[in-house]
This record gives C-alpha cells, structure tokens and sequence, in this order.
C-alpha cells in the first residue's frame, strides 16, 4: 500500500476526512471533514488567520458572499478566460486535462499548462499517450471549458437567471474596496483578507484533497503603490515561506516555480507558485500573484464607481496594485497529513506527528478502567477541567495500550491516565505521542506543563 492510501485509509478510520455521500455510492471528488478532520481544517485556518491577519495592523479581514453579480465575474474576465483544456477518450469516455495527462504520461517533460491546444494536441500523438483508463489512444482534440459553476437564482422558472458559485475570493474582496476605504480610511500598503469556500468545475481530480470541485482557500489582497510592487512581491515571498517552515515543512520539500509566459492568468502579470514535494512529485502547494491593476481598473470601468485612491500627503489619485498571496487550505490540509505521518517500526504503531497548535486534540484522558465507578469519575473531573483550557478528548473504550495507540493516529500530543495511584496521592500518568515516554505528574501542575510545550 503507497502512502497516499494509508493516509486515505487512516483518515477514514480515524474520522478525519469521509468520502462525501458515500451511502449513495459517492460523488466523485467531494469530501466531507469528520469530527477530527473539521477541528485539523479549523486549527490551519485559525493559524493562517493569526498569522497574517492578528498579527498585522495593516490587514483587514472579510467575508464575502458566494454569490455574486455575474456581472462581477464578467468584468474580472472569468466568464471568458478562467478555463482549462480538456481532451475525451472516445473509446471509454474518459474526461481529463490534456495538460495534467501529458505530465502525468511524460514526468521529464515538465509544466506542460498554457501551450496552445495544437501544441498539447502534438504532444499527445508523438508520445502515443494511453487513455489511464482504457490503455488506447482515441483522443479528441484538445478544448478550452470554463471552469466555473453555474446556478440559478430566482424562484420563478421562466424569470430565472445565471449566476456562478464564486471560483476565488479575490473578486469579493475587490468589489468592497471602496467600502474599506470610505469606512476605515487605510494608508497604502494595506491588505483585505479572507477564508471560506471556492468552487471550480474541475476535469481532473484526484488525489483526495489535493483537487477538488469545492475547497476551502484562504488568500488577502494587498494593496500598493505601483512603483513599490516588486518589493512587496518579495516581502509576501518570504513570509509565506516562513509560514510553510513554521507548519513544519521541511526545506527539502519546499520549491518556488516562476510561471512562464503562457501559463500566466488572464490578470497576472508575474505568478510564483511555492511547490510541495508529494509522492507524485513536486507540484503547486500556495501562489503569489501580482495582479497590477487588472481588477480594480476593470470594475471601475464596468460599474462606473470610482475604485482610485488618494495619497493623503501628496493628494496623488491612482488605482492601486495587487500583490496576492494564495493559500489553498483543502489542498493544505492533505499536505499536513503526508507530512506528519510516521511509521514507528520500533513500536508497531503509526502516529500523526502534527505540530502542537495544528493536532485536533491537544490533550486525551483515560480512566485506566473504565467500568471502576471511582477511577471514571475522578478521570471525568480531570477532562472537565483540562477541556476549559485546552481541546481534549475522552476516551474510555478497550485497553489502555489501544487507547494510546487511536491517540496516536488522531495525533494528540499527550494522554493522561487516572489509575489507582491517582486515588491516592493525585498524581497521574503522562504519555508523550513522539516518544511513547511516560512521566508521573501531580494533577496541580498539568496546567502548567501543557501551557509550556504549547508555546
């Protein structure tokens, strides 16, 4: 079994991540987060919040609608331009990006995204590519299709009308600019941030979370000065990879990509992708875009609102540019799995070595028994109180060495057992997840004690 299907298969045992409507059969490429799964989501986007957001005065947070004024996602220029290349096996059907078939067949061959569709179109016939479904090589020529979902909105048949599930959070944060700058009066450099959900009418997915028809992103428009972009280009690239090391990623996993030419987005003028080594190879984990003025200049055109700002000090008028960090945090979160699973030979146990503040649970407690009326209460006090400062979870179901074990495949840093001695002198059992070492601890001093490895 690879690592992509232990982690798939732990996450299902464990509760992290299910199959979405799996009762029905499933639908392909959704995912429902379980009780562990949603408290994992919850800790990466409460980081990335504070990261970026808390800890700066000069970011703003939002959280804007899913849907919009198509007319938004027309003067962005997604209606015309946000699409991928497919190609359809004739003979089974098959549906997929020619540019991810290509790279999937010919790993030498690099990043094949953004050639023009008879370049894909040749690359394909040269290289006699098989359908990874049927092994035969009836391909359709390559076809632009647009990535985002459409709806209706409107509860009269006849007077419905189109509108599209919202494929970034870019353009909310865009269409309230004015706004923040009316209300709050913000000095360049300044940005708008904000997580939540995003949807994009994916071809190819797979790889559980990594490629998703619904995922959850986190990204912040940056406003600045057009004659300072670069530096602030560079300044977001160095924080966002002091973010990637701070979440425990290795160096030796981590690369930057400069997006060619024809790769580029519709509004980007220059795009870096931080990549993550998966067991598929490297591929894009975060990107940093900067935007110009695309977005701003466009809305201003097609609303008629006037989007500039105003130097308070020089009384200078201009549409400001975007430099924009994105974070998918689905596509994060399998990447937080890989990289903290770990194998315990010595053991025989396998254990998600989590960073502290990301682990769901910080803290599970034990009665050594569970059907000994003193022990459970005893044990059922300690929770109570350890739960008012820390995440906890309680677990009185097995042996104790399966209970530690489930612990370590949750990733909870430390168990703490309630035994007979406990009775006695109020002191419990504390295991540690990494090293299975245990220490005997007064109950007064847990606190503490948890307090200091948090931080």
């Amino acid at each position: 079994m690879d690592l992509m299907e232990k982690i798939v298969s732990l996450c299902k045992r464990r509760g992290f991540v299910y199959p979405g409507s799996e009762i029905y059969g499933g639908l392909a490429n959704t995912y429902d987060y379980g009780p562990v799964g949603v408290e994992l989501k919850r800790n990466l986007q409460n980081y990335w919040w504070d990261f970026f957001v808390n800890r700066r005065d000069n970011i703003l947070g939002l959280d804007t609608a899913i849907l919009m004024s198509p007319k938004v996602w027309e003067a962005s220029g997604h209606t015309e331009s946000f699409t991928n290349v497919l190609v359809d096996c004739t003979s089974c059907q098959y549906r997929t990006r020619a540019d991810h078939l290509i790279e999937d067949a010919l790993p030498k061959i690099g990043n094949v995204e953004g050639k023009l569709l008879p370049e894909l179109d040749k690359i394909i016939s040269d290289h006699n590519i098989l359908c990874p479904k049927c092994g035969k090589t009836t391909w359709t020529k390559s076809r632009n299709f647009n990535q985002l979902f459409e709806t209706q909105i409107g509860i009269i048949t006849s007077g419905k009308n189109t509108v599209y599930l919202r494929g970034e959070l870019a353009q909310g944060m865009f269409v309230n600019f004015k706004l923040v700058l009316d209300n709050f009066h913000p000095k360049l450099p300044f940005g708008l941030a904000q997580s939540g959900k995003a949807f994009r009418n994916e071809i190819t997915m797979g790889k559980f979370t990594f490629r998703t028809l619904e995922f959850d992103l986190a990204e912040f428009e940056y406003f600045v000065d057009p004659d300072n972009w670069e530096k602030e280009f560079e300044s977001w690239k160095t924080e966002m990879y002091k973010f990637a090391l701070s979440l425990g990623l290795g160096v030796d996993k981590l690369r930057w990509r400069t997006h060619k030419p024809e790769e580029l987005s519709h509004y980007s003028k220059r795009t870096e992708d931080l990549e993550y080594q998966f067991p598929w190879g490297f591929k894009e984990m975060w990107g940093l875009a900067y935007r110009t003025d695309f977005d701003l200049k466009n809305h201003m055109a097609k609303s008629g609102v006037d989007l500039q700002y105003t130097d308070a000090i020089s009384g200078r008028k201009f549409i400001p540019h975007v430099v924009e960090p994105t974070f998918g945090l689905s596509r994060l979160l399998t990447i937080i799995l890989l990289n903290s699973y770990w194998e315990d030979t010595e053991k025989n146990r396998v254990v998600m070595r989590f960073p502290y503040r990301l682990a769901p649970y910080k803290v599970a407690v034990f009665p050594l028994v569970a059907n000994k009326e003193n022990l459970v209460s005893k044990a059922r006090t300690l929770y109570l109180s350890l739960k008012s400062q820390f995440s906890c979870a309680w677990d009185d179901r097995g042996n104790i060495g399966k209970r530690y074990y489930a612990q370590d495949e949750i990733g909870t840093p430390w168990c703490v057992t309630v035994d007979y001695q406990t009775l006695e002198d109020d002191t419990v059992t504390v295991r540690d997840r990494d090293t299975a070492q245990q220490v005997r601890m007064p109950v007064s001093e847990l606190d503490s004690y948890f307090q200091d490895q948090l931080k």
